[in-house]
């Protein structure tokens, strides 16, 4: 089975689309949720800066005007005590209905937007960080005792709380590509979400997420996301043609409009994410790289966000999604330059193409007579 992630937001802003109206649109959250859901995706990520509406509270609002759709919401540790953010995430999952929500583990890439809020620790003292944090929100959660904590991140006496999450387990996905990010990562991850490179540098990073889960003394290994911004056409010409106008739209706009957060939250200078570099290191290699994973899109915007696309018709980037499958990628997080309209197309004519080829794949169980 493979997972299908979008990505909501509170205004319909991409590299070519600039942000437009209040920033808290409800009408265009309603519009993304009903594209996604419609469109039979599993769940939609609802992104975290230091400048945009908070993540939950637009969680909780699309929630409550939709059926089935989940919702993976970033989260920042270190900003909110983790004993709180557990019964955050927890009331949620009550009034969503459980088995609708799961927490996507964000420990920074930028130093500049981490002091936004007032966070000065490195990146490796924010791994840490995130290393204590989830330790206490999994024991908030789960935990049939009453327990203590201390380190030198947090310190907790007694912790025993009343609201638990509604569904068995709360999943908690988990991005980065440096070290840190799979140490801490494979330590505590059920999903690991990596950004959309060529398959050969995919399959590297899966054995190095494996190897540190391993090392951490799990026997269960973290699922894997990668995320793709595909471009679809009717034709392969169509596709291209497609794919070079959106790539000059970001040229025009020098590196784009933003990737969810609109210019105001644009960075001067080299990304200092080590999945932004990972991404600009594939694009200077090439273009175009195995079935049709183009990184063009990438190298002009800077690798702000995952950015790399698959260009084709619904077939071929099935057949690449697929590819990704095989090497063992779980989950696919798809979201469009043209967000809203983007979304509805997948859900159209992408979806049921993978989804039908996994079932053709997948080995029905033999029933004994």
């Amino acid at each position: 089975m493979v997972e299908f992630i979008g990505m909501i937001g509170t205004q319909e802003v991409s590299e070519i689309h600039p942000a437009s109206g209040p920033i808290v649109d409800r009408d265009t959250v309603r519009r993304f949720v009903s594209a996604h859901e419609e469109g039979g995706f599993d769940k939609v990520l609802v992104g975290h800066s230091s400048s945009t509406p908070d993540g939950l509270q637009v969680a909780a609002f699309a929630a409550a005007h939709s059926e089935r759709l989940g919702f993976l919401v970033a989260h920042r540790p270190g900003f909110t005590e983790p004993t709180l953010a557990a019964r955050q995430y927890a009331t949620l999952d009550h009034f969503s209905g459980g088995g609708r929500v799961a927490m996507h583990v964000i420990s920074g890439g930028s130093d500049t937007d981490q002091r936004r809020d007032g966070d000065w620790l490195d990146k490796d003292q924010r791994y840490a960080r995130t290393d204590s944090y989830l330790q206490v929100v999994q024991k908030a959660w789960y935990s049939p005792e009453a327990f203590d904590f201390a380190d030198e991140h947090y310190r907790v006496a007694g912790v025993q709380q009343e609201i638990r999450p509604l569904s068995p387990h709360i999943p908690i996905f988990f991005g980065g590509s440096s070290e840190a990010a799979f140490r801490v990562g494979g330590k505590h991850a059920d999903v690991f979400a990596l950004w959309g490179e060529p398959l050969a540098e995919t399959a590297e990073q899966i054995a190095r997420v494996h190897e540190a889960a391993r090392a951490a003394g799990r026997t269960e290994l973290p699922r894997i996301s990668v995320s793709f911004r595909p471009i679809l056409g009717a034709t392969e010409e169509q596709a291209w043609a497609r794919a070079h106008a959106i790539r000059d739209a970001i040229v025009a706009a020098k590196g784009g409009h933003g990737s969810f957060t609109g210019t105001r939250m644009r960075q001067a200078g080299a990304p200092a994410n080590v999945g932004s570099q990972r991404l600009l290191a594939a694009a200077e290699k090439g273009e175009l790289h195995d079935r049709c994973l183009w990184t063009a899109t990438a190298a002009a915007s800077g690798a702000a966000g995952n950015s790399t696309a698959l260009v084709g018709t619904p077939e071929t980037v099935a057949q690449a999604l697929l590819d990704y499958v095989d090497i063992g990628v779980t989950t696919l997080l798809l979201r469009g330059y043209d967000p809203i309209s983007d979304a509805t197309d997948y859900g159209r004519e992408l979806l049921p193409l993978v989804r039908a080829e996994v079932a053709r794949r997948t080995p029905r169980p033999v029933v004994s007579a």
